[in-house]
């Protein structure tokens, strides 16, 4: 790990992104798109290099890099009826190597005006990937166990979350010891703080501390993708 201080955000920032909230049009960015570039863009590609340097401890599969990791702050307004054109969070995504940005299971991490939000899983499978994870989980649950059920995933970033079924999805036993987690149709994992986390010391520190115990669900998730 680098001695260098760790990147962490300032009050700037997240007065950037407030501004931009208040001031979302194309005009207004011009404008202050120097601001952007300063206090937003680059400590989030400085975040995203050097997670790039401390995941080869922990989880040298995924890619960080700002290329591929940074969101762009554009919104995408083609098929919805909020035309604004900015984002109004910086956001990040480090997926696994070998599989689509967008599919299988990753850590992600955003700074936004009204929160700061850590961690990763997999936010809308597919079902042909649903359908394998569900049986890797049937058959693995106890290794599933020890990930999201240990004291230090507790401790850091809680319980696994995501939308859910109502029951135990057709073809498993109603008593399927796995059937809380079969039940999923997202796996979500992470934390929120406020808005001023960012710019607080502990900020990167914590961030690495949470993405170390989600990075293991995120590979066991993969698991039967890469497989596939």
């Amino acid at each position: 790990m680098s001695v260098s201080s760790p990147p962490r955000f300032t009050d700037r920032t997240l007065k950037f992104l407030r501004a931009l909230k208040r001031n979302n049009r194309r005009d207004w960015f011009n404008a202050h798109k120097d601001d952007y570039e300063a206090h937003v863009r680059q400590p989030m590609m400085a975040t995203i290099e050097r997670l790039a340097q401390d995941f080869l401890a922990f989880a040298p599969e995924l890619v960080a890099s700002p290329k591929a990791s940074l969101y762009r702050i554009y919104r995408d307004t083609r098929f919805s009826a909020d035309k604004t054109p900015y984002k109004t969070h910086a956001s990040a995504v480090f997926p696994t190597r070998g599989l689509p940005k967008h599919e299988g299971a990753g850590l992600y991490f955003h700074i936004g005006c009204e929160e700061v939000w850590i961690g990763g899983g997999m936010y809308a499978p597919q079902t042909p990937q649903l359908v394998a994870i569900r049986e890797h989980i049937a058959g693995n649950v106890r290794r599933l166990r020890s990930i999201v059920e240990s004291p230090g995933f507790r401790r850091r970033v809680g319980a696994l979350e995501g939308e859910k079924l109502a029951r135990v999805p057709r073809g498993y036993p109603k008593d399927h010891e796995a059937g809380e987690y079969l039940r999923h149709r997202q796996f979500i994992a992470g934390r929120e703080f406020p808005p001023a986390f960012a710019t607080s010391p502990a900020f990167y520190r914590t961030m690495l501390g949470i993405f170390t115990e989600v990075a293991p669900l995120s590979r066991f998730l993969n698991e039967p993708l890469v497989k596939g």
